[in-house]
C-alpha cells in the first residue's frame, strides 16, 4: 500500500468561530490582512463584524469584495494587485469556494508572482505564498482543505491550479455564517459536497483508505442533514454537522480525486454561469447510473449510509435520488437556461476535462457525455 495524503493543518469547527482570526493573525506575526470575499456577503452584515474585531485587535484590514461566482481570471489578478498595493502580509477567504479559491490564489501570487497559464495542473505551482486564512460560508465546496483553486479564463473553459501549496494554514468552520442562507444555495452546496465524498470512494486513481474513511463519515452527516436544514435554516448543531461533512468530503477528494460529475458541471459554469453546486447536482443521478456497471460493489458499501438496504446499489441511488428531489433544486438543464443546440459544445468541453475524467469508473466518451446531458435537458 502507499499513498501521499495531505491537509489543512488546524481546523476549528464552533459558533463563533470567527472570533479567533485575530489570534490567529498575531500568531503568524500578519499586522495588514486582505480579506477577500463578495458583495452579497457585505450586503448580508457578515463582513464587517469580523473586520471591526480585527482592526480593534490592530490588526489592518483591506477588504476586496469583487469576487464572482466561478471567478474569471480578471478577479484574481484584480484581487493580487489590490494585495500589493495595501503591502499585505496575510490573506482571509471568507465566503464561498469562489472567494476561498480566489484567495488561495492571491496569497500565492502576492508571493510568488507569475502567469497563472504557467501553474494551471497538477503541482506545477511550488513557490511561496503568504499565511493564509479560510473561512467558507456554505458547507459545499470543501475549499478550506483542498490544494485546489478553479478559475474561469477568458474562453469561459474551467481551470484549476493543483499544488500543495494552496492548503490555507488555518480553517474557521463557523456554523453562524451559514445561518442566513437561502434555501436554494443550502440544497446545491450540500449535494455539491455529497457529490465529493461519493467521487472520492469511487475514484479510479489515488482511492484510499484514509480517504474511504472520510468520505463514509462525509455522507453520512451530510445525507442525514441537509432534510434538516432545508426544513429548518436556523438548526446550529445540523448546520454544524454540514459544515464538518463538506470539510471531510473536502479532505477526501483533495486526496481521492473528483471525475464525470464534476467534469460535466464544470461546462455548465464556464458557459452558463450556472453555480458549481447546482451543475453538480444536475449531473450526479444520471452519472451514478452510468457508472454502475463499475462502481456497483462500492455503491453497495455506501448504500446503508445514506438510509438504503446495506448492499443494494440500485437503493443508493434510489435515496440520492430523493435527496436530491427533495431538495428542490431544478433538476433539467432547460431551467437553469441550458439551450438543447449547445448540448454538442457542453460534450465537447467536458472531455477537455482529462485530469477529472481519468478518475471516473468508467470511461468516457464524446458520445456517452452528449447522451449524458441529453438525459437531463
Amino acid at each position: 500500500m502507499a499513498l501521499d495524503f495531505s491537509t489543512t493543518p488546524r481546523i476549528v469547527l464552533r459558533p463563533g468561530a470567527v472570533a479567533d482570526l485575530p489570534a490567529i493573525l498575531r500568531d503568524v506575526h500578519a499586522r495588514h490582512a486582505l480579506l477577500v470575499t463578495d458583495p452579497g456577503l457585505v450586503k448580508a452584515g457578515l463582513i464587517e463584524p469580523a473586520v471591526a474585531a480585527l482592526r480593534a485587535a490592530g490588526i489592518a484590514v483591506t477588504v476586496y469584495d469583487q469576487v464572482q461566482a466561478d471567478p474569471p481570471v480578471r478577479i484574481v489578478v484584480a484581487a493580487a494587485d489590490a494585495a500589493r498595493q495595501a503591502l499585505v502580509d496575510a490573506v482571509i477567504g471568507f465566503g464561498g469556494g469562489s472567494a476561498m479559491d480566489t484567495a488561495k490564489l492571491v496569497a500565492y501570487l502576492v508571493r510568488s508572482p507569475c502567469d497563472l497559464e504557467t501553474i494551471y495542473g497538477v503541482e506545477l505551482a511550488q513557490g511561496a505564498r503568504l499565511p493564509l486564512i479560510l473561512v467558507p460560508t456554505t458547507a459545499g465546496t470543501g475549499s478550506e482543505v483542498t490544494p485546489i483553486s478553479i478559475v474561469t479564463t477568458d474562453n469561459d473553459e474551467k481551470r484549476g491550479v493543483v499544488s500543495r501549496r494552496l492548503l490555507p494554514d488555518v480553517a474557521l468552520l463557523d456554523p453562524d455564517t451559514t445561518l442566513g442562507l437561502p434555501a436554494g444555495v443550502t440544497a446545491a452546496t450540500g449535494i455539491d459536497a455529497m457529490v465529493h465524498a461519493i467521487e472520492a470512494y469511487t475514484s479510479r486513481h489515488k482511492k484510499n483508505p484514509i480517504s474511504d474513511v472520510l468520505a463514509r463519515q462525509a455522507l453520512a452527516l451530510l445525507s442525514q442533514n441537509l432534510p434538516v436544514v432545508l426544513d429548518r435554516p436556523g438548526d446550529r448543531a445540523a448546520r454544524g454537522a454540514m459544515l464538518l461533512g463538506s470539510c471531510l468530503a473536502g479532505m477526501a477528494f483533495a486526496n481521492a480525486p473528483v471525475a464525470a460529475v464534476h467534469a460535466l458541471a464544470y461546462p455548465l459554469g464556464g458557459r452558463y454561469h450556472v453555480s458549481h453546486g447546482l451543475s453538480n447536482s444536475l449531473m450526479l443521478v444520471p452519472v451514478l447510473n452510468f457508472n454502475a456497471s463499475a462502481a456497483a460493489p462500492l455503491y453497495g458499501e455506501l448504500a446503508a449510509i445514506v438510509g438504503a438496504v446495506a448492499g443494494s446499489t440500485d437503493g443508493f441511488i434510489a435515496k440520492i435520488t430523493d435527496l436530491v428531489a427533495g431538495s428542490g433544486v431544478p433538476r433539467r438543464l432547460r431551467e437553469v437556461g441550458v439551450t438543447q443546440d449547445s448540448l454538442d459544445l457542453l460534450a465537447e468541453d467536458a472531455m477537455r476535462q482529462t485530469r477529472l475524467l481519468v478518475n471516473n469508473p468508467v470511461e468516457v466518451t464524446l458520445a456517452d457525455a452528449r447522451r449524458l446531458y441529453g438525459s437531463v435537458f
